[in-house]
């Protein structure tokens, strides 16, 4: 596969993948189940199956971020394409969002992803958190006092 460019791959797979998601609802809109697709939108651009270099972000088993990412050395070989780096959930999310970028950026992956790493990895240590219960309302006024006390 590494002579074959990443653009034929995509006009070869691309009505008939096994990652895409057609819905008749929301207007036919098509998703995608690749792990390396930040937005799981069925497009070119955010496709990870059929780039050379893609990112992908996931939550880990215990907590935290996994990222992934597709080494181009290595397109003829897919089970050892990925390189998966974890960060725990005790990493604070400042230094997790940081790393993803550092990473990305050292080995001069796309720039246009960052931003959408980023926000799926916020996303996932955001739906980790415990969720808050909710406070009883504050009973305004004389009359609701003397309902609520009858």
């Amino acid at each position: 596969m590494s002579n074959i460019s990443s653009d034929l791959i995509w006009e070869v797979t691309r009505g008939h993948s096994a990652s895409l998601v057609k819905t008749k609802t929301a207007g036919g809109q098509q998703f995608s189940r690749d792990p390396l697709n930040l937005k799981n939108q069925y497009r070119r651009k955010y496709e990870g199956m059929v780039s050379d270099k893609a990112i992908g972000v996931l939550p880990a088993e215990n907590g935290g971020v996994k990222l992934l990412t597709k080494k181009t050395n290595k397109s003829h070989a897919p089970a050892s394409a990925l390189q998966i780096s974890t960060f725990g959930p005790a990493k604070s999310t400042r230094k997790t969002y940081s790393a993803i970028v550092n990473s990305t950026t050292k080995r001069s992956y796309r720039p246009d992803l960052r931003a959408s790493a980023v926000a799926r990895a916020s996303a996932i240590r955001k739906s980790q958190k415990p969720v808050k219960e909710e406070k009883p309302a504050k009973l305004r006024g004389a009359k609701a006092r003397a309902a609520a006390s009858a």
